[in-house]
């Protein structure tokens, strides 16, 4: 092999050369020979790969007309029979490919739901809000723990619109609420127990521990959703 490539990537093209003239000359040549035909042309002398369109022509002419008569009724029922096995690998192969569509598509949604955070689609001032509440809830004037239930009250009602909950009111919303989604949903309750008797008893006076009590659980409803940090 003067001036040939030693390498590996260099025997390639003399292996496909080899596999070629076995596959399309010396097999058929030797299917010819065996079954002792007349060899006709085109394949009196094989010398040349033989053609995709003269592989018929081949077989007809190696084997005769009863061979290849049954050589045309084997190849129907083993193309049959290799039909029937393969649809149910063709129905679990679609089955999987259906089932990985879906369990990505989940995935991609769920990865898409948590960056979709309410603090992302809310505007900017959610925090600002929020820090107001917080502010006017340490307060010793008691009028501005009223104002601070009402407003984180309010708050509440705007995260339940944006989680998509209809209703006329905070407790209709409420009452459509998965508990297996909204894990605080009882301190929503609660927090908002407190704020009807604020909104609806006109000479409550609570006391400053009862504040902080609805505060923080209002706090942690708006936590769970990434309502505020």
């Amino acid at each position: 092999m003067d001036g040939g490539d030693a390498t590996l990537i260099g025997v390639l093209p003399n292996a496909f050369g080899f596999l070629g003239d076995l596959l399309f000359r010396w097999v058929p040549a030797t299917i010819i020979y065996a079954f002792n035909t007349t060899q006709s042309p085109p394949f009196a002398n094989l010398t040349e790969p033989v053609a995709l369109w003269d592989v018929s022509n081949l077989l007809a002419q190696a084997s005769g007309p009863v061979g290849f008569e049954k050589l045309v009724n084997g190849w129907f029922v083993f193309s049959l029979i290799t039909i029937t096995i393969s649809i149910p690998f063709l129905a679990i192969t679609l089955y999987c490919w259906i089932r990985i569509v879906q369990i990505r598509r989940g995935e991609r949604l769920a990865f898409l739901a948590a960056q979709r955070t309410v603090a992302a689609e809310d505007i900017s001032k959610t925090q600002l809000r929020w820090n107001r509440v917080t502010e006017q809830s340490g307060s010793s004037n008691p009028e501005s723990w009223r104002l601070a239930i009402l407003e984180a009250d309010i708050m509440l009602n705007e995260l339940l619109d944006f989680q998509g909950y209809k209703g006329e009111t905070i407790a209709d919303k409420m009452k459509q609420v998965d508990r297996m989604k909204f894990n605080s949903i009882e301190s929503a309750w609660d927090a908002h127990k407190v704020r009807n008797r604020v909104a609806h008893e006109g000479g409550l006076t609570l006391t400053p521990r009862e504040v902080r009590t609805t505060i923080m659980l209002y706090e942690r409803v708006f936590k769970e959703f990434r309502y505020i940090e």
